[in-house]
């Protein structure tokens, strides 16, 4: 009996092992043509941790949270402009438009269209996976995720009675509490040129450049003629009353940027640091950040829109489009452009940039009052982008539609969620191990014969 048992648990084992590394190959190797190093440079930080394998790996939770049923969905021809890849991680501080330091959502190469619960489910997913991190046993885990979905649901239902409005809300120092609020007064100390002491350096020209490092590092001259004759093209992407005079976008030194994120190893970023404002010592200077980007890995998996691809077949276009349908004020450099068949998007690597970090919230009660706040950006997100904003592709109101979806009873829609989100945490954590065996014993092995 007990090999019998054992051999249903190694047939399990195998065949799991075997659909990660399909979906692994056919993602980052047929679709991201990533190399053998490049792939293992991903792999490698996606063992860092369960939440890192999991930030990582969005194809394999949609390949199967697709296919998960659920009660509350809302109907396939009413869907919401979804973030794609909502994480804790995702969400952090930056300068808006008006000068003003807010907290959102800060990432958006994932943005398409399709049912809310995807994002609502991979956050509840990373809100265990970070309360496991920390300690926190199972329930106290689930409690964090139902914090979250009440904050999400309760906001939603102030927009829909008109309390608050999605299109000017914004959580600042004054509307925030415990870790974000503290993260926001720490940067309202911090000065503009925080981030060219950070990275650059006047010359002995007395000009401002970048200070090589491992991050940032100096650019291929054809890759640098490449982008110096695309500023035209840059600047006819930006929205009209963003335009500048073309001397403010004089480049004064390009470097291409490694190491940041783990979904976007083998994807080039750049930075380039333009002229801006002419004042004394270059103080106003400022660094763009140009990221290449692919088609989102939610289109695989969700119905295809076909409205959406005619409007946003450039994915840089896609990209910036998905940022200014969910924040108010957004950045004012946002554009895209084209290298060499690549498509990139543009915006301001910003000064006040900073996330909350794990070691803010060790307390349940620090915990409780960042996904508070989170699920408050969640459903602001959600409702901004429809048919206010996006006639061509809503005509419904997205808060309207999720709340009738969700229906009377809040309680069972948040016990599905959280039952399904602790559910796959504990499928996550078993890929995981995995994961990391295939790792060791296939591809390690395969990278070094082909060294």
């Amino acid at each position: 009996m007990q090999s019998l048992l054992n051999r249903v648990k190694e047939t399990k084992k195998v065949l799991r092992k075997h659909q990660i590394e399909t979906i692994l190959n056919e993602f980052d190797e047929e679709t991201m043509n990533l190399g053998p190093e490049k792939r293992l440079m991903k792999y490698e930080q996606m063992m860092e941790s369960p939440f890192r394998f999991f930030r990582g790996s969005a194809y394999l939770f949609y390949y199967d949270a697709t296919k998960m049923p659920f009660s509350f969905h809302t109907d396939a021809d009413k869907p919401t402009w979804i973030q794609g890849d909502l994480h804790m991680e995702n969400f952090g501080a930056f300068q808006n438009e008006n000068g003003d330091i807010v907290y959102d959502v800060n990432d958006f190469d994932e943005g398409y269209i399709g049912s809310y619960l995807y994002d609502i489910l991979r956050m509840a997913v990373s809100i265990a996976l970070y309360g496991e991190a920390q300690g926190f046993t199972i329930e106290e885990q689930k409690k964090r995720i139902h914090t979250y979905l009440h904050a999400y649901h309760k906001q939603l239902t102030r927009f829909i009675n008109g309390k608050d409005d999605p299109f000017s809300l914004t959580f600042t120092v004054e509307n925030t509490k415990g870790p974000v609020k503290k993260t926001l007064k720490k940067l309202a100390k911090r000065q503009r040129d925080h981030l060219l002491k950070d990275i650059t350096y006047i010359d002995e020209n007395g000009k401002r450049a970048f200070a090589w490092s491992e991050e940032i590092e100096p650019v291929q001259l054809d890759e640098r003629t490449l982008l110096e004759k695309l500023t035209e093209s840059y600047i006819n992407s930006l929205d009209v009353e963003n335009q500048k005079d073309l001397s403010f976008y004089t480049i004064k030194d390009i470097a291409k940027k490694h190491g940041t994120g783990t979904a976007s190893i083998g994807l080039d970023r750049y930075y380039i640091l333009i002229e801006g404002e002419k004042e004394a010592q270059g103080v106003d200077d400022l660094v763009l950040e140009v990221k290449e980007v692919r088609t989102a890995v939610p289109t695989y998996f969700l119905p295809y829109r076909e409205k959406f691809w005619e409007k946003y077949e450039h994915q840089g276009k896609r990209v910036v489009a998905t940022q200014k349908a969910m924040h108010h004020l957004e950045d004012p450099y946002l554009g895209y452009l084209t290298i060499d068949g690549h498509e990139f998007y543009v915006r301001e690597r910003s000064p006040y940039k900073k996330k909350v970090k794990a070691a803010q919230l060790a307390t349940v009660e620090d915990f409780d009052a960042t996904v508070e706040i989170m699920g408050k950006i969640t459903a602001k997100i959600h409702a901004r982008a429809d048919v206010d904003t996006e006639s061509e592709l809503f005509t419904h109101e997205s808060e309207e539609e999720i709340i009738e979806a969700i229906g009377k009873d809040f309680q069972t829609f948040a016990a599905q969620i959280i039952f399904a989100a602790i559910g796959y945490k504990e499928q996550v954590n078993h890929d995981y191990e995995l994961f990391c065996e295939w790792v060791q014993e296939t591809f390690k092995k395969a990278v070094k014969k082909g060294k």
